[in-house]
């Protein structure tokens, strides 16, 4: 009902930024929160940021406050990640997450941060 497809990712330095890229296509009006999430290997899978698609609130965990910040274009159905300050702890696989009532989910991309 909802099909997510992200984009970005990749290697970089400490220090340096990278934007992720997700198109969210299908039910869109049935969108109540979009999301980033992230996993390293041997961990859980855990939440980067959140947007609110009504209120425009938006959320981001304590380990990337500051460095981190999710936005969205409303024209374009599509929402974006914008990641600096990276460091090697930020490496992992990153998700696009949409919340309706349920939960759809992108491919996911590897963001690896190393020197």
């Amino acid at each position: 009902q909802v099909q997510l497809v992200q984009s970005g990712g990749g290697l970089v330095q400490p220090g340096g930024s990278l934007r992720l890229s997700c198109a969210a296509s299908g039910s869109i009006f049935s969108i109540r929160t979009m999301g980033w999430y992230r996993q390293a290997p041997g961990t859980q899978r855990d939440l980067v940021a959140t947007i609110s698609t009504r209120g425009g609130g938006a959320n981001a965990a304590d380990s990337v406050k500051g460095r981190f910040t999710i936005s969205r274009d409303s024209a374009k159905n599509t929402y974006y990640l914008q990641m600096n300050s990276l460091k090697p702890e930020d490496t992992a696989v990153y998700y696009c997450n949409a919340w309706t009532g349920y939960n759809y989910w992108s491919q996911g991309t590897q963001v690896t941060v190393s020197s």
